[in-house]
């Protein structure tokens, strides 16, 4: 191997909101916690994106910055190998990070009052988004059958008939459950969004996180016609663990609908960026896929032991398929239906820090989502912790 997964780094005095005790202290009511709650990596960036960014610091100015037409290239040239998915320069607006573009395109083509369907449990940002500008969060639950979940095309028909509802958010791989969706799955969403007018907003975040023999399809590459009537969010933030340099590229190839989100984006002086954002995306698409690469193996490793290790110990707990992303979602159901009760023993009896199923909406009662992005002996002190709470609180 020639990247150092294994390497544990301590991360006290870098301000990691993952890490800080007074931010512990708020979501979880105890500070000290091991965490593997918030979605970045345990793992230093690829040393070919740390060179680039040393080197641009050497230069020591850090004046107001524009991204070259390099840049764009980059993200086409990536977007064609890994996706097959043709896409052009002046469909790229920039926003700094995707929830923040989730907020901007909501407010482009919705109003208030209007509906914006998602379907839960998912990445809880999404609902929040919703609410805060005034529109209604519809709801199309998924549907879990053999450790599986499943878009309930009826039921999202049902949604998306209704006039007031504008905006479906396609989380795609889907955070939490790590669903990567089908080309089948995929179309079908489409079809329903396009027959009855609803425009699709698709956070392909997770994108090129995918695992073992599964493939990724970009929503927009599936139809022309869903190009014509979609937003597709990307970043290399959770690709590369960038998070902090909050970069990320919306494409939308229908003028008329960029043209109202870039509206929005100007009213809100939402644009520029900063050089070392610059500097890291350009690296990470420059270099950055051999890294990648064997980040992928470890990942899918990583899965399997925390499958062995929690099974071994928990023999009634239970996994949904982690097809993408590094979140795992995590079925103790058997020992804990209250998601609450269940957060706070692992908390209080366990002192691990991971995403309540709660936090994601209907659905997540009973499940946790834990990230395993982090050097294998990291990971199983967490899993020893976790293991240990249950065991105190339910069998011993």
């Amino acid at each position: 191997m020639t990247y150092n997964f294994d390497e544990i780094i301590d991360r006290s005095g870098t301000y990691s909101a993952k890490w800080d005790k007074d931010v512990q202290e708020e979501l979880f009511g105890e500070s000290g916690l091991l965490p593997y709650w918030v979605a970045d990596m345990e793992f230093k960036a690829a040393p070919e994106i740390l060179d680039a960014l040393g080197k641009r610091v050497e230069h020591g100015i850090f004046g107001y910055t524009a991204r070259p037409s390099e840049y764009y290239q980059l993200v086409i040239d990536w977007t064609k190998k890994r996706f097959g998915w043709d896409i052009e320069r002046e469909w790229m607006l920039f926003t700094p990070g995707i929830v923040p573009g989730t907020n901007y395109v909501i407010q482009a083509l919705t109003e208030e009052g209007e509906g914006v369907i998602i379907n839960e449990p998912v990445y809880y940002p999404f609902s929040n988004s919703i609410k805060e500008n005034r529109r209604e969060v519809v709801n199309s639950p998924l549907v879990l059958k053999d450790n599986r979940y499943y878009i309930d095309f009826e039921d999202f028909e049902e949604k998306a008939k209704d006039p007031n509802n504008k905006l479906f958010i396609l989380c795609s791989p889907h955070n939490p459950v790590s669903r990567v969706w089908s080309e089948d799955e995929l179309r079908r969403v489409g079809e329903i969004c396009l027959e009855n007018n609803v425009y699709v907003l698709s956070d392909e975040i997770h994108n090129d996180l995918i695992l073992g023999t599964n493939k990724h399809t970009m929503f927009a590459s599936v139809d022309k016609r869903f190009e014509e009537t979609s937003i597709t969010a990307t970043s290399t933030t959770k690709t590369f663990n960038l998070a902090g340099f909050y970069a990320s590229n919306i494409i939308i190839p229908n003028k008329k609908i960029r043209d109202r989100v870039e509206k929005v984006l100007l009213k809100n002086s939402i644009g520029s960026q900063g050089p070392l954002s610059v500097e890291a995306v350009m690296a990470a698409y420059r270099y950055g896929e051999p890294w990648l690469e064997e980040l992928l193996k470890y990942l899918q490793e990583n899965v399997v032991f925390t499958r062995k290790y929690l099974k071994e110990r928990l023999t009634d707990i239970d996994f949904t398929e982690t097809e993408g992303t590094y979140l795992m979602w995590i079925d103790f159901r058997a020992y804990e239906k209250d998601g609450k009760t269940l957060e706070k023993v692992l908390v209080e009896k366990g002192g691990v820090a991971l995403d309540g199923g709660t936090w994601f909406g209907d659905g997540g009662d009973g499940f946790m989502r834990l990230n395993i992005a982090a050097p294998r002996k990291f990971l199983e002190e967490g899993l020893d912790r976790v293991a240990k709470a249950i065991k105190e609180e339910y069998i011993d």
